[in-house]
């Protein structure tokens, strides 16, 4: 690779040609890459490291992927680019060589089995890459070896007929952003996610929102220090039987609003991890989880928290709750909190303080009788909160 190659990579942080020379004329491919594994002042002169280079001597390696689609509509999008960046996507059909300029949609008449995609080092964010893209059923990540991808957000939202996604090569160490990105997928029946790095990301809000077929998800592997934002993330995940989230760290968790709302067939949850301290929103948590016989939220510190409408509203088999460690002195609303709780007997509510509530209508709508009577005992619970 000559000195006008490398420039057309634009490598500003490298101003010296001779430099550029020394590291890459006339050098194969291993001596090329020993260089840069071992020379930690070349690695920050370029400012990238050794699994950049995993594939070339001195070419940046690509992530290359491949997607096998379905065709049946007139015509179908599949896969979204950037204007600004469209140079920097590069698409071969079937197992042709010859690569296929500005198309981005299937016809009806096209015939493709496959489709290979190859993205270059240039591009930073995968953001909506396949958003609403209907017609891709499976997708295979076959080469990741970046690490400067920082944006993964909507990457595969509204892709109703995805099926599959291989991960086993897919690498998002500095990933920030992964908000929305199976939203609606409705058809995904499988997700190995055992070798996502999420240590530096801080939004995961609706990440899995609308994944209706997924039946089980182990997320044990997930390291969530630094998230803020959870809202929604399994929202209506209604076929979901199985849900390993024991080693959450939720301790800069702001926002849980609608996390597990309609997760209809889920029979257990384990929160004895969570720590709630700066959560302020937890309306909608947990409403329509009707297979849940019971929830221990015991440990949840719930301070800060401002409104607790419809939390549990619709948990139509929970059958007792102990709520005796809620502090809800800055809770402003509790709309619908209990309703539909119709098989609730036992609910320790006694600790509650309701004083800056300005909320409580329908709250303990469609409760048991039986349950009603020991809870109009209690001081400041409104009639309006039965009815």
């Amino acid at each position: 690779m000559n000195t006008q190659e490398i420039s057309n990579y634009k490598i500003v942080q490298i101003k010296s040609n001779y430099i550029l020379k020394k590291i890459y004329v006339n050098m194969i491919k291993n001596r090329a890459l020993a260089i840069i594994k071992y020379n930690k002042n070349i690695q920050k002169r370029l400012n990238v490291s050794i699994k950049d280079y995993k594939e070339c001597c001195g070419i940046f390696s690509s992530i290359e992927l491949e997607i096998i689609p379905i065709q049946k509509n007139k015509y179908s999008r599949f896969i979204n680019i950037n204007e600004n960046e469209k140079s920097y996507y590069h698409i071969y059909f079937n197992d042709n060589k010859k690569e296929i300029k500005k198309v981005y949609f299937i016809y009806e008449t096209s015939y493709l089995k496959k489709i290979k995609i190859v993205i270059d080092y240039k591009v930073k964010s995968l953001a909506y890459l396949f958003n609403y893209c209907n017609c891709i059923r499976y997708i295979n990540f076959k080469k990741y070896y970046r690490n400067n991808i920082y944006n993964i957000n909507n990457m595969f939202s509204g892709c109703k007929s995805i099926e599959k996604i291989d991960f086993s090569k897919f690498n998002i160490t500095n990933v920030i952003n992964i908000s929305y990105m199976f939203n609606g997928c409705s058809s995904l029946k499988e997700l190995n996610l055992s070798n996502f790095d999420t240590r530096n990301t801080k939004d995961m809000n609706h990440l899995f929102y609308g994944c209706s077929s997924l039946e089980e998800l182990n997320l044990s592997n997930f390291d969530t220090r630094n998230v803020t934002d959870m809202n929604s993330m399994f929202s209506e995940c209604s076929s979901l039987r199985q849900l390993n989230i024991s080693n959450f760290d939720t301790s800069c968790v702001t926002d849980m609003h609608n996390m597990f709302n309609r997760c209809d067939s889920l029979k257990e949850l384990n929160l004895l991890n969570f720590n709630t301290k700066n959560v302020t929103n937890m309306s909608a948590m947990f409403p329509g989880c009707s297979s849940l016989k019971e929830l221990n939220v015991s440990n949840f510190n719930t301070i800060n928290v401002t409104d607790m409408s419809y939390m549990f509203s619709f948990n139509s088999s929970l059958e007792e709750l102990n709520l005796s460690s809620f502090n809800t002195i800055n809770v402003k609303n509790m709309r619908h909190m209990f309703n539909g709780c119709i098989s609730l007997k036992e609910l320790d509510i006694s600790n509650f303080s309701t004083s800056n509530v300005n909320d409580m209508k329908n709250m303990f709508t469609q409760c048991p009788s039986e349950l009603k009577k020991k809870i109009l005992l209690l001081p400041n619970i409104p009639i309006e909160a039965y009815y």
